[in-house]
Order: C-alpha cells, then structure tokens, then sequence
C-alpha cells in the first residue's frame, strides 16, 4: 500500500506528532514532516496542518502561519486537487489563507476548552468521512480558545446547500442545539469541507481519539478512510 502525507510543522505547532503518529500506524510509514519556511513539497497524498499555537497565536490564530512561505506550495497544491487537512490550528490557517470560507474567532465563554465533545457526522460522501456514515454520533476531544466559527448568512447558506459541513456539535442524542455548542460556533458548526471534498477544516482532534489509552478510538476510521481512500 502506497501512501504518502506530509505534515507541515510551523513555529508553535505542538500537535504534528500526534498526527504523524496516527497516520503512521495507520498507513505503515511515517509522513514527511516538512518545516514551513519550505518553498516546495514532492508529491504526495496528503497535506496536514497539525493544531498547535503556530506563531504563539500572535495577531490573530494562523494568521502568520498563513503567510509562510510553504502556503504558496499549498495552495499550487490544492489547486491541482491534492487533499489538505487542517485540524484546529490547521483550520484556523485554512481560513486565514483563503482556502476555506469564513473565520474562527474567541469562543463565546471566553475561555479555553479542553474536553471530549460529541460531533454528528453529516456526510460519509468525502474521502474524510467514508468510514463514518450519515447522522452517526462520534466523541472527539477539543482543545482550543478559538473555535467559533463565523461566516456571513450567503456563506453559511453556500456551505448548506453543496453539502459542505462535515461534523457539527451535538448532543449524544444527535440534537443540535446551543446545549452541545461549546464554544459559540455559527450553526453548530465544527468542520467544513471546500466545494469539492478536498479540503476539510475542523476544530475537534481525531488524533487524540485513535489509541484506546485516549479513552476512545472514534478518530481512528478518519485515518483508516483517508489512507485508504488515498493509497495507489
């Protein structure tokens, strides 16, 4: 099985070895881990902007990061359709460059979040989810101050109709209701994809949810859909 991920590592990301570990044991080798100040990236799969506090969370949450010279490269890469993803910092940096629409701001309460929160899946149709099905109820840690996504109302109605939110807050029933949202979040929202399926952005970690020693495996069949829907 062919696979191969890079994860960038930017000044103050302090999640890069949590995901390099979980894609190594899932796919079998380790990912490229490529520092930002790189101009370029050979080929490869998969592209991941790991969580952390690049830049010290300085300005704004990856809006430094989003200026580093490895972002070129990217987003040449994402034009050509190579999957990218960003998981909280990551996020953050997503929408700090323009690949993803909208913006995380300071959470509603004002103060930093660090807990398991259940996610409902709303697709199982990307190369993301496949392991995951429509409506399935998913618990996933958190850890951010910044996680409240906005968007105006044109955005968040784009990102409804093409199908573009993956993962939003929930109840362990499913409901989605202000009762589930921790941090303020516009419509309960916790992921969101790009038009095409090939960008996805979310606040919760997968990566602290793959070992059982994590009191939880439900990140585990993200890695296990991805490596699987992206190995030659």
């Amino acid at each position: 099985m062919a696979f191969r991920a890079a994860v960038i590592v930017f000044p103050g990301s302090n999640c890069d070895r949590d995901i390099a570990v979980a894609l190594q044991k899932t796919a079998g080798q380790p990912p490229l881990m490529v520092w930002h100040t790189e101009t370029s990236l050979p080929k490869v799969d998969l592209i991941v902007l790991p969580g952390g506090f690049s830049y010290g969370d300085y300005l704004r949450c990856g809006a430094m990061a989003a200026q580093s010279p490895i972002m070129r490269e990217i987003k040449s890469r994402s034009d050509a359709g190579v999957p990218i993803l960003g998981v909280c910092n990551g996020f953050q940096i997503l929408c700090e460059a323009g690949l993803l629409p909208g913006v995380l701001l300071r959470n509603a309460q004002l103060k930093f979040i660090c807990r398991d929160v259940t996610l409902k899946v709303e697709t199982g149709q990307s190369l993301f989810t496949n392991r995951y099905e429509a409506g399935q109820i998913i618990r996933i840690p958190i850890a951010h101050a910044d996680g409240n996504y906005f968007a105006d109302a044109q955005i968040l109605d784009q990102l409804e109709s093409e199908n573009s939110i993956a993962f939003r807050y929930s109840t362990p029933e499913g409901k989605i209701d202000t009762s589930a949202n921790p941090n303020g979040a516009a419509k309960n929202i916790a992921g969101i994809f790009n038009k095409h399926k090939t960008i996805l952005g979310l606040m919760p970690h997968p990566e602290r949810a793959y070992d059982s020693i994590h009191n939880g495996i439900d990140g585990r069949p993200f890695f296990e859909g991805i490596v699987q829907a992206l190995a030659a």
